[in-house]
Formats: structure tokens, sequence, C-alpha cells
């Protein structure tokens, strides 16, 4: 089971997950990710996430491809679990990822036009 959880502010984006991130529930997170639009920050805190499998580190992957694609967005990985700290780095996907401790992010700039 994964719970999503989604705060955005501006141009931020917080995606909050919980549980195992694995085969049967990495669509749910990739149906959110098709959703996403005009933001330039996008953050999963994965703090309670107690597994991944590769299916998972796929949609991780995809949402870092969105964000890179839009060549002014980043994708933050917040305080991962110890487990998948293990995964990226086993995988290599921490060279690729940016990590946080919530203190290294931008503060969201709004989507109004003044």
């Amino acid at each position: 089971m994964l719970d999503i959880k989604e705060a955005r502010n501006g141009d931020k984006m917080e995606i909050f997950l919980s549980g195992r991130l694995d085969t049967t529930t990495s669509p749910k997170l990739e149906g959110v990710l098709k959703e996403v639009k005009a933001i330039n920050t996008l953050v999963f805190d994965m703090a309670d996430v107690s597994y991944i499998s590769s299916t998972g580190l796929r949609v991780v992957l995809l949402a870092h491809k969105l964000m890179a694609g839009t060549r002014t967005g980043k994708l933050y990985v917040r305080n991962p679990s110890t487990f998948c700290k293990q995964v990226f780095e086993a995988t290599g996907m921490d060279s690729l990822l940016t990590f946080s401790d919530g203190t290294n992010e931008p503060e969201a700039k709004s989507s109004k036009k003044e």
C-alpha cells in the first residue's frame, strides 16, 4: 500500500509518500506525475517509504526526467528512508538525484503575474 499526499504552493509541489513503492503501487504515483503542470520544483518526501522496487525507481527516474525537461525544474528527494537511501546508492541513482533535508530547496514562487 502507498499513501500519497500532495501540497502545492505556487511553482513548488511536494508529494509525501508513505508505504511501499513497488509494482502494484507505482502506477498510482505515475498517475499523479502525469497531472503535474506548471511547476519548477518537485519534492518527493520519502521519509516514510518502507520499500522501493525497481518499478518504484523507474517512477522516480521519470519524475527526474520530467523536471529536467522543463530546463528550469528540479526534483528533490527529501529525507529518504534508510532503505531507500541504500537502494539509491546501490543503483547509482544517488549521483543523479538531489537529496534534501528541507533546507536546501528553493522557496515557492507565486504563479500570479504582477
